[in-house]
């Protein structure tokens, strides 16, 4: 029984956790099953040098549960960073339910959910992410103090989705500057894929300065409502990713700059809110260097969420929220310039400044 799984076509799968490329290490993974409610959830804790591991809840329908896991993996790893680069006295974790949002999530899913991260004392704190709502994360409250992003009346922070697009916002006038000489973005040609509430605010914030403004997304009824709300315009063409465009915004899923798309994106710039833009952090940014595009390292200015969250455990206020996301931008353009003088990737300069802190305080705390 036994040669006959390793002889099958799953043979890379055979070691399920450890085996996977996306496995960085990590402390902990967390499998949560309750028959019940019909949760079927993963937790990943990445690192907790730096504090307890603070990363989102995505609520999606994968085709598989390898697919689940591999996310979690990327994502609790990529909240390890992004909380390391932006100063924050965090680790990085995050959490997948797996399963339709619209159809299949309840209250009382949402509360065993929470009685899972309860079981964790603190080592996790959740928060709202794809497929969730800040109702959803003030249901999970109601069973567990260790969540963010509930509601302002609840003594919350609320939604972080619009700072999220705030430091997107951000990070992608520094890239310009960097790749054009002017932050300005009046009249450039910028294609938002995904327009959910990171993006939709996106689209606020690049119609305000006048950009040329195209929009993408799975969900027709939500391109009606970005067109008409915002004049956007909805892309009709057969391939997103050679689109006529100046900058390319992910803000959906993550990978979408692979084998494929990396030799059909046009645009001079990469910024989005997306999580794990490049499906191979290495070898695809090298390749985006090569061809002379600037990408503009995800878990760097798609932190204004996990900032916005982060006020709710220091205690900090709107001015203090918005001056850290706004420093995105300096951020930014220090990578940007330390890639260039180095010859190394952007995302491996955003790297190398995450893992020396986390190394540092190591160190410290080893003594």
């Amino acid at each position: 029984m036994i040669s006959e799984v390793i002889e099958s076509k799953d043979l890379k799968k055979v070691a399920p956790v450890f085996g996977q490329l996306s496995f960085d290490n990590h402390e902990q993974i967390v499998f949560c099953n309750d028959k019940d409610t019909g949760l079927k959830a993963i937790i990943g804790i990445h690192n907790t040098v730096l504090g307890p591991a603070l990363g989102g809840t995505r609520m999606w329908n994968y085709n598989t549960e390898w697919d689940a896991l591999n996310d979690v993996l990327r994502l609790s790893r990529g909240m390890t960073f992004k909380s390391a680069i932006t100063g924050l006295n965090l680790g990085g974790g995050k959490a997948v339910i797996i399963g339709d949002a619209k159809t299949q999530k309840t209250p009382e899913l949402m509360k065993r959910f929470g009685e899972f991260v309860h079981g964790l004392s603190g080592k996790y704190i959740t928060a709202e992410d794809v497929g969730m709502e800040t109702s959803d994360m003030d249901l999970v409250r109601s069973v567990t103090p260790h969540v963010t992003g509930i509601s302002e009346s609840l003594g919350g922070a609320g939604n972080p989705s619009p700072i999220t697009a705030y430091g997107v916002y951000m990070g992608m006038k520094a890239a310009a500057k960097f790749q054009f000489g002017t932050d300005k973005l009046e009249g450039k040609k910028i294609l938002v894929q995904g327009i959910g509430h990171v993006g939709e605010t996106l689209v606020d914030y690049l119609t305000k300065e006048d950009a040329n403004v195209i929009i993408s997304d799975i969900n027709d009824e939500r391109l009606q409502y970005i067109n008409k709300t915002y004049g956007a315009q909805i892309y009709n063409g057969d391939n997103v990713y050679a689109a006529d465009m100046d900058i390319y915004a992910p803000c959906a899923l993550g990978a979408t700059v692979n084998d494929t798309t990396i030799h059909e994106i046009k645009a001079k710039v990469i910024a989005g809110a997306a999580n794990n833009q490049l499906a191979d952090e290495v070898r695809h940014g090298y390749e985006l260097q090569e061809k002379g595009i600037v990408y503009a390292p995800d878990f760097l200015i798609n932190a204004g969420g996990i900032i916005n969250v982060y006020a709710e455990l220091e205690g900090y206020g709107k001015d203090e929220i918005n001056r850290k996301t706004e420093n995105i931008y300096n951020t930014t353009l220090e990578i940007l310039d330390n890639a260039n003088a180095n010859g190394i990737t952007t995302h491996q300069a955003a790297l190398n400044i995450a893992q020396n802190r986390i190394e540092t305080r190591k160190n410290e705390n080893s003594k």
